[in-house]
């Protein structure tokens, strides 16, 4: 006879999977139906948290930590807010998921902010997962039941420069992810995972006169406990450690060429390593507290510092800008085969009007065929109103 944790469990544990591998673009080599996770991939939940929400960092191969700020900061490092050279910003942004595979799946971000003084600022953002109808079933197969699958996280951001060149930014947000609705099995209910969450942020711009003008950033995100679903388990956010660098070239008084470069890691627990006779090795996640599991995942992984590395993406993107007006960009995305394998170029556009409403533009391309990442696009809507500071 099924057991109620064992059907909670199996929900859970099922829905979770699907969000991970629609989030990773169906390449997650996780561990289902007795199949080995033989790349010990981490496997956090809320993973849409770590989706690039706005088209002009999209365009840039995902890359925006330490490129000229923009409303989207708050997204990428809220410690650049206190750089923007307007007073007041506002986004819209849409991402129709897996266009290829479904149609009712979209990322949507809204986002605002506001300078109160030259040298600091407050911003907030609205990031809403839409993941459409999921058939859910039960540990011996049988249906249970439609599921309207939502997550969203509302953040608030604060931004203050504590020198010329140096700022820093703090997030907090609430986070909900609601994959079950109300579904209920023996009695026992699903509910939604949420948390609050916290992200910590340094910025720093050389302001030099040499021909190319360095900017760095530094950001550790979702900093946070664990969630539950309702069931036993817990469950891990992806934490994640971002950092990158940006060199700005103003070409002549019209044309301007900006190279970025940004790396990621999430900090939770590698998964352990089980060999062909049931030998475990590595650190075991169920048994690792939210805050260890940050702080033991850059040392935590079975072969050692070399498989770390792996566990390290890279994003490397251009944006070329014409008379402040318009943007070409372009970009790739690499992460390790043994890591998940997501690899694809980006490219995409921008267009300024009055130097006050902005839309920007950018495809994906991925380099493998048949790929769910084909036709993946984001658009974006920008209002910088007030006038520039002085």
């Amino acid at each position: 006879m099924t057991t109620n944790k064992s059907i909670i469990q199996k929900v859970v544990f099922t829905l979770v999977a699907v969000s991970i591998s629609t989030l990773t673009f169906g390449q997650l080599p996780t561990t289902v139906l007795g199949q080995t996770n033989a790349g010990r991939v981490p496997t956090p939940t809320m993973l849409f948290l770590n989706v690039s929400p706005d088209a002009r960092s999209a365009g840039m191969g995902d890359a925006g930590v330490a490129i000229s700020s923009d409303v989207n900061a708050i997204y990428w490092n809220p410690a650049k807010l206190a750089t923007a050279d307007k007073d007041l910003g506002f986004a819209i942004s849409y991402t129709p998921w897996l266009r290829n595979l479904v149609n009712d799946m979209a990322l949507y971000n809204i986002a605002g902010y506001k300078k109160t003084s030259k040298d600091q600022a407050f911003g907030f953002s609205i990031n809403y997962f839409d993941q459409g109808l999921f058939q859910a079933t039960t540990a011996n197969g049988t249906s249970a039941g439609n599921f309207n699958s939502k997550e969203y996280a509302l953040t608030v951001a604060h931004a203050r420069k504590l020198s010329n060149a140096l700022s820093l930014g703090v997030n907090l947000k609430y986070i909900n992810s609601n994959l079950t609705g109300g579904y209920q099995a023996q009695g026992s209910q699903m509910k939604p995972a949420q948390t609050v969450a916290a992200d910590l942020a340094l910025y720093w711009n050389s302001v030099t006169e040499k021909n190319w003008n360095l900017t760095y950033g530094l950001v550790l995100s979702n900093i946070s406990g664990k969630v539950s679903y309702g069931g036993l388990d817990k469950n891990f956010i992806p934490t994640n450690l971002r950092m990158g660098v940006a060199g700005v070239k103003n070409i002549d008084e019209k044309n301007k060429l900006t190279l970025t470069l940004d790396l990621n890691k999430l900090m939770v627990p590698t998964p352990q390593s089980v060999d062909a006779n049931g030998a475990v090795t590595g650190t075991d996640p169920n048994n690792t507290t939210a805050i260890g599991g940050i702080f033991g995942s850059l040392f935590d992984a079975p072969d050692g510092f070399g498989e770390e590395l792996k566990e390290v993406t890279a994003s490397l993107g251009a944006e070329y800008l014409y008379n402040n007006t318009f943007a070409i960009r372009g970009g790739y995305f690499n992460e390790s085969a043994m890591k998940g394998d997501r690899k694809y170029f980006t490219m995409g556009v921008g267009f300024k009007l009055d130097q006050k409403y902005g839309f920007d533009f950018a495809y994906l391309v991925p380099t493998g065929s048949s790929s769910p990442l084909a036709n993946t696009l984001r658009i974006s809507l920008l209002a910088a109103i007030n006038q520039e500071r002085k």
